[in-house]
């Protein structure tokens, strides 16, 4: 069972942090057929007996990267929307999904071992539907939710660098207008 993933903020836990920031980088070169914790040690900058200290081994790391990954997002958004009116917390979730997609280096496992990626998206689609979904309001936010799931996963799988094109498609599927 994968342990809790610590605070980033605890000073004692800066290395365990840098470990598994590299294994995103790592993971988005090689995909997990591929991963090597030396390559993880080293983009990390610490030995691998560093590395072997916070992890037993390789299916370790990944089990808390896995755990890692997820809180990371839901940091990422409950960060950006905590202190923000109801009505402005969902174009703000949107913007989160925005900027993880374009600079996130984990996320581009799709083009190494698009297998692996579309067996994790059963787990994680219902994971980010539902997030979203909390934050959508009116009779029908399920289908704004999911419809909005529906074309960052488009986005993700057939990758575009427009910014503010990818934000406007997903405010248009959640029905979300921006304050101008």
């Amino acid at each position: 069972m994968p342990q809790p993933v610590p605070d980033p903020r605890d000073p004692d836990n800066a290395t365990r942090q840098r470990i598994l920031v590299a294994t995103a980088e790592v993971l988005g070169r090689n995909g997990t057929a591929k991963l090597s914790l030396s390559e993880v040690a080293s983009q990390a900058g610490v030995s691998r007996p560093t590395l072997y200290r916070y992890f037993a081994d390789k299916r370790d790391l990944l089990d808390v990267f896995v755990v890692w990954e997820r809180q990371y997002y839901e940091r990422a958004i409950a960060e950006a929307t905590a202190e923000l009116p109801r009505h402005e917390r969902l174009d703000a979730a949107l913007r989160i999904i925005v900027e993880n997609q374009l600079s996130y280096p984990g996320l581009r496992m799709i083009d190494v071992e698009p297998d692996q990626v579309i067996r994790r998206m059963a787990e994680v689609l219902p994971l980010m539907r539902e997030r979203l979904q909390r934050l959508c309001t009116g009779p029908d936010a399920a289908l704004a939710a999911a419809t909005a799931v529906r074309v960052a996963i488009s986005q993700y799988l057939v990758r575009s660098d427009d910014t503010d094109d990818f934000l406007a498609q997903l405010r248009h599927a959640a029905r979300v207008k921006p304050d101008r």
